[in-house]
């Protein structure tokens, strides 16, 4: 392998020295030499990239060195400051992990990212381990049957990127061999060049009117749930926790109103950790006011160093290893958070928000809609990157909107069939012809946060696929028995999961995604710790949680199918239950306000009882949207709500 890296350092050091050649005296297009310029840039650059991280492995006495695709937050967007897989390998997904030996380099990644992680490391050294393959082997697996049996091996990963829960496990399966786990941080000493700061935006006071619940009785709610574990402090590192936990939000991660930051909770102290410049004089009054001491966001460690405390509590999930380390404290109770259940379960504010966020969102929807079948109309011209930022646009006219609640969707006929698309625009389809369009996005307002998948047929209504009408029927069958569900308290996730899937598994037709996710307020668009879908979640469903219902059916190469409200988990009144045994039970309020596209759907598959609950549907959201639209936008509505008889 190194001779390999000499000899692609030889190759493409020479491409780059006659690319001005080719270009000039064999007339090579200019945007050809442009473009193999960049990736000779990249590949040379990930090339020096290794040589210096290996230096670093000598100079520490390690043989294999871990870099994950994960940040010191664990958090589902992160910052570019801790894009070190990104860094070391050139490869961009959001998903991998980079190990490095003194004479290998490889990444691990799932099938989502195989076609771009081809392209991205072409001739970077680094080759791809195809982790959803079952002939795959994990990356304990391979470091097992690589090292050296003549001595013992250290394998480093730097702790601030493990969780401790995960720390754990690595390092119990490579002790099986007698390989042992260092924590070392070897990607800072060479990233010393261009890498992008901590981000340093404003936080900002999420008021109280909109979060429904003061700072002070969130605190003496968690300070009871400590007392229950006989902790007297607690280590909080999700950025997610901390925003709700403070009401603080900010601009630091994309699609989050997220503050990078951590918090210490103690019975009589609560400390913020977080770059004074990030604070202004206002919000450090209101928080002074709560209580909340501010030390810089570097002084976590040193802090917990010498932290006076009986016992800590922190979630082995959620904080990394680094902190973990740092903690002198004798015991430490390493315990689910409590605050995922004090997140999950809205207050009436938060749901009312909600209601109010879901409004402003159809209205956007509506207009982009309408937006569309006048683009039809007169000529389509549109891509999906201009579909997504259109939408954007509209979401953007309502008041109190900041952001995305995350990347859109827009994934044209075969394009919507990859779960997680992400158009780029250098290489997204052009809208033109007939087809689906599978339309997956959501907002961020003040008052809550949205997520909505819609699918939409473009194109001449008489060249439906009587195949695309079916599946898409199939789904939307399973979308309406999980929203009309009825179930006693204490159901989990995984117990009303087979609602959405079982009309899909009658037709030998299934889903690889879960059907339903938490969803936070005014935070993260996914959210714990109950969800709905087959895996075993003890955690059960919640009054006030708030869920996706999101079934769908993928057709590689041809479309994708999947329709998505989010609903909210409320009790059933008991006057309708009338043949009751006295149990409380729990349905859910679907909170999204959009149409369906009803000409995908085939008639014949449908029950009265569906049919009845469309319409009925379909009449709320014209009451409750239309008031908010012009005529034309109005008419549109009326015509796309109409009653299926």
């Amino acid at each position: 392998m190194a001779f390999l890296e000499t000899f692609i350092t030889f190759v493409v050091s020479t491409l780059q020295k006659y690319c001005d050649f080719l270009q000039k005296y064999l007339h090579i297009s200019f945007f050809f030499c442009t473009f193999a310029r960049f990736l000779i840039w990249v590949i040379m650059d990930v090339l020096k990239r290794l040589q210096l991280l290996r230096a670093q492995m000598r100079e520490n006495q390690v043989d294999v060195y871990i870099v994950p695709g994960t940040d010191p937050h664990a958090s589902e967007y992160m910052a570019p400051h801790w894009m070190e897989m990104s860094w070391i390998t050139g490869f961009l997904g959001e998903s991998g992990t980079a190990v490095v030996t003194m004479d290998r380099a490889l990444l691990w990644t799932d099938s989502r990212y195989y076609l771009q992680a081809n392209k991205e490391l072409a001739g970077s050294s680094f080759e791809l381990m195809r982790e959803s393959d079952v002939d795959c082997p994990s990356i304990t697996e391979w470091i097992k049957q690589t090292a050296d049996t003549n001595r013992q091996w250290t394998v480093g990963v730097n702790p601030e990127m493990y969780s401790v829960n995960g720390y754990k496990a690595l390092r119990d399966e490579l002790a099986e061999t007698g390989i042992v786990l260092h924590s070392v941080d070897l990607i800072r000493p060479i990233w010393t060049e261009n890498r992008p700061d901590i981000p340093m935006n404003p936080l900002y006071i999420y008021e109280e009117q909109y979060a429904g619940e003061s700072v002070a009785n969130k605190l003496q709610r968690l300070r009871q749930a400590m007392t229950d574990k006989h902790c007297d402090a607690m280590v909080i590192a999700e950025l997610d926790e901390i925003g709700w936990l403070l009401n603080i939000r900010g601009t630091d991660v994309d699609f989050t109103p997220c503050v990078i930051a951590y918090v210490v909770v103690e019975m009589t102290n609560c400390v913020l950790f977080v770059d004074a410049k990030k604070v202004s004089a206002e919000a450090a009054q209101v928080l002074k006011s709560e209580g909340i001491i501010i030390q810089p966001y570097g002084n976590v460690c040193s802090y917990l160093q010498g932290l006076k405390a009986s016992a800590v509590m922190l979630d082995g999930n959620r904080v990394n290893e680094a902190l973990y380390e740092a903690i002198t404290v004798r015991k430490v109770v390493v315990t689910p958070s409590p605050l995922q259940v004090m997140m999950s379960i809205k207050n009436e504010v938060e749901i009312a928000g909600e209601r109010q966020a879901m409004l402003k969102d159809a209205v956007a929807l509506t207009r982009f809609f309408h937006w569309l079948a006048q683009k039809e109309a007169t000529g389509m011209a549109e891509t999906e990157i201009t579909l997504a930022d259109q939408l954007h646009q509209f979401r953007a006219m309502g008041e109190h909107f900041t952001d995305e609640s995350f990347g859109t969707i827009a994934g044209w006929r075969g394009n919507g069939a990859i779960v997680h698309y992400a158009a780029k625009p250098e290489s997204c389809a052009k809208i033109e012809g007939n087809g689906v369009l599978l339309l997956d996005s959501g907002g961020q307002y003040l008052e809550g946060t949205t997520d909505i998948t819609r699918t939409v047929w473009i194109g001449d209504e008489k060249a439906i696929p009587a195949q695309v009408k079916r599946d898409f029927t199939l789904v939307l069958k399973g979308h309406i028995a999980l929203a009309r569900a009825r179930f006693p308290k204490g159901t989990r996730g995984n117990q009303l999961d087979i609602l959405a899937h079982q009309y899909m598994w009658q037709e030998g037709v299934t889903y690889g995604h879960g059907t339903g996710h938490g969803v936070g307020h005014f935070m993260g668009c996914h959210e714990g710790p109950a969800n709905i879908r087959t895996d075993n979640n003890t955690n059960p469903i919640r009054l006030g949680n708030v869920f996706s219902d999101e079934p769908g059916i993928y057709r590689a190469e041809q479309y994708g199918i999947r329709t998505e409200n989010l609903v909210v988990t409320k009790k059933v009144d008991s006057a309708s239950l009338a043949h009751s045994t006295g149990e409380e039970y729990y349905e859910f309020e679907v909170l999204t306000l959009c149409f369906y596209d009803t000409r995908l759907i085939e008639r014949s598959m449908m029950t009265a009882d569906e049919i009845d609950w469309l319409n009925a549907y379909h009449a709320r959201v014209y009451r409750e949207v239309s008031p908010l639209l012009n005529d034309d936008e109005k008419a549109f509505l009326a015509d796309r709500c109409k009653a299926l008889f």
